[in-house]
Order: C-alpha cells, then structure tokens, then sequence
C-alpha cells in the first residue's frame, strides 16, 4: 500500500491532475454559457477554451520547478514536454479540427447532390486549441501550481 500512498502525496502528479480536472470543469461552463446548452462530453473532450492539456503540462513543469528548481533536470524535461505539447495543441491539432469541419462539410454536400446513402461518419471537430486558449490554459496552470504549491503541499 506504500505505492498508493507515495501516488497521492505526489504534488507534480497531482497538481497535473487538477489543473487538468479545473480546466475541463471550465471548458463544460464556458461552453454551457457560450451555447446555451450544458455538454457533459465537454468534460472529457478535447479542444474549447481553455486548454486542458497546456494547464495540466504547464502546471507540472510550474510546480516541478518550484519543488527542484530551474536548474534541475526534472525542470528541463517537464518544460520541454509543455512546450511541445502547447505548440502541438495549437498547431497540428488545431489544424486537424480545420480539416475534420472541411471535411464534414464536404460529406454533407456530396450526400446532398448524390442522394447516396453513406455510413454515418462525422469527424471530430473539437481537436485543438486556438493561441487564445492555450495562452488561458497555460495561465491557469501557473495559477494553479502556485495555489497547490503554497496552500495545499506546504
């Protein structure tokens, strides 16, 4: 039981986790606000404001360097890993969200004009991350490695 223990004292893992959980909380409340329509899916779904995933790296690399420091290797990788991730979020991955509304249109245009009966295929649209919503993302998980840091591991 010892690994149990040592897995929820661990402050990185943690506040990861909860700077991921608060960020999809957010993302089900903005887009509940934003189109009058509360969306549980939102809670575990990708794309939308803010970023999940650059909350969660940003966090861990924040709180990382607040642990070991900024001369630590901890720090070097945990930062590396949030960079790419966050780059990823808003560039691949959004331009993949691009692609699947082109194509989604495209789909419902050739159904149209063709009257053909094609299998139901509707391609994610929520992928990735507008500038906007990785910069909230990567905002929210500074705050929240500072929060976790001072007020809930100290």
């Amino acid at each position: 039981m010892d690994w149990l223990v040592d897995l929820l004292g661990n402050p990185i893992l943690i506040t990861a986790v909860a700077s991921w959980t608060v960020a999809q909380v957010l993302k089900v409340i903005i887009n509940a606000i934003i189109n009058k329509e509360f969306s549980i899916e939102r809670l575990f779904g990708d794309g939308g404001m803010p970023s999940g995933h650059s909350a969660t790296v940003t966090s861990m690399a924040t709180v990382t360097a607040l642990i070991y420091g900024l001369g630590s290797f901890e720090f070097a990788v945990t930062a590396i890993l949030a960079i790419i991730v966050c780059h990823d979020a808003m560039g691949v991955r959004q331009e993949t969200g691009k692609q699947a509304v082109l194509l989604n249109e495209l789909i419902e245009a050739f159904e149209a004009l063709s009257k053909a009966d094609l299998p139901e295929v509707k391609l994610k649209e929520f992928v990735g991350h507008t500038p906007i919503q990785v910069a909230v993302g990567i905002a929210l998980g500074i705050a929240n490695a500072f929060a976790m840091h001072y007020l809930v591991f100290l």
